[in-house]
């Protein structure tokens, strides 16, 4: 049954191959973003489809040369046929993971807010070390960071900052950072040594297309007035900065950091497009109403979903139960660990082992079955998978 699938696949290849020919195509930027995303989940498919038949055939041959022989080529041709029978098994188990639905959000640029939320002013610096790790996280994959409105705090943090990542897989290594995340730490403006506990809310949204919401303009009410801020050339002098109140959902979004109203307008109506996505997705799928509220709770410091304790150097991941004690190196944009540790379950095929063959045909692909990820038990598609026991909080 899943040949045929698979033949069924190949055939929708072909066809959208000739889709993405067409001139006409070009023309229509949303069609062909659509189409561009549907050629390469089919190619990631495909392709391993056509090596999953090459590597049974190669299981094959080996077991009938392996009847024919005897002595030491009897057993090379054992070998090989085993070889390929672990291979299939890998190919296999890979192509079952590309089959199950996908994410809708897979392949969109990220809409990260990260707010001080408890800890007065020590939760506002960690907001700041917070978009820090995030921005070498970013550099460290090849993403671009792009900073759509920040609110500093007297000390140098951030009371609010808001960008947009763009790049390959940011949406499905990103979208489980959202909530509040809780620092441990002698703050510096502690001036006995005692460690302080503060928090910090994330949320990460999937930036929307113009064309995925159609905002009616009449929904809208549009402030303009003087932005505040250190100082600086149209800082405090004119009334640059928007502020967007969509009506019938009372979401509200504020920006200031551009030099003129049109350019701040434009960076709101992006943010907003988005939160809006984003509520409409919860509501269809029968979930929280705030996209906000599914994410960042009340931004207590007893609500967390990570961790970062700097007298111990440790981050702990309370929804998995994942803890590792390289809180510099994370915190330096090293996320890597944890990404993987939060992704879901079924990606757990996606890291090759050392060692390669090469085919008959050429192309080269893993020896062995792949290492599984940390986060054990393929059982969730899009969530965090529940066989994890969540760490006792420290």
């Amino acid at each position: 049954m899943m040949d045929d699938r698979l033949d069924a696949l190949a055939a929708e290849l072909i066809e959208v191959e000739a889709r993405l020919a067409d001139p006409a195509v070009f023309g229509d930027q949303a069609r062909y973003r659509d189409l561009a995303r549907r050629h390469k989940e089919l190619e990631a498919i495909v392709s391993r489809a056509t090596l999953l038949r090459q590597r049974r055939d190669d299981a094959a041959t080996a077991r009938e040369l392996a009847a024919e022989l005897d002595g030491e080529d009897r057993e090379l041709m054992r070998a090989e046929a085993a070889e390929a029978d672990a291979d299939v098994e890998r190919l296999t188990a890979e192509i079952q993971v590309l089959l199950l639905p996908r994410d809708p959000n897979d392949g969109r640029n990220v809409i990260v807010e990260i707010r001080g939320a408890e800890g007065g002013e020590e939760a506002n610096l960690f907001a700041r070390d917070l978009f820090s790790m995030y921005q070498g996280f970013a550099q460290r994959q090849g993403w671009k960071v792009e900073v759509l409105n920040a609110d500093p705090s007297d000390l140098g943090g951030y009371n609010e900052v808001t960008f947009v990542v763009s790049g390959e897989g940011a949406w499905t290594r990103l979208k489980h950072e959202g909530g509040p995340h809780r620092v441990q730490r002698v703050p510096a403006t502690e001036s006995q040594g005692r460690i302080h506990t503060s928090s910090a809310t994330v949320t990460v949204l999937p930036e929307a297309d113009d064309v995925e919401v159609d905002i009616d303009p009449n929904d809208l009410q549009i402030d303009y007035y003087r932005s505040s801020g250190p100082g600086g050339q149209s800082v405090n002098t004119t009334d640059s900065a928007v502020r967007l109140t969509h009506k019938p959902t009372g979401v509200t979004v504020s920006m200031q950091d551009q030099k003129s109203q049109l350019q701040n307008k434009a960076k709101a109506m992006q943010v907003l497009r988005s939160r809006l996505l984003k509520l409409e997705q919860d509501r269809q799928a029968a979930e929280l109403s705030d996209a906000r509220r599914d994410q960042v709770g009340g931004g207590g410091r007893s609500e967390k979903v990570r961790t970062y304790n700097f007298k111990e150097n440790r981050v702990s991941d309370h929804r998995i139960g994942l803890t590792i004690y390289k809180l510099d190196t994370v915190l330096a944009g090293e996320l890597d660990e944890v990404s993987d540790a939060t992704r879901p379950a079924p990606l757990c095929w996606d890291r090759p082992a050392r060692g390669s063959y090469t085919d008959r045909g050429g192309s080269i692909a893993p020896r062995r079955r792949t290492i599984r990820s940390a986060v054990s038990g393929c059982t969730s598609v899009h969530g965090l998978t529940s066989s994890a026991a969540a760490e006792a909080a420290r």
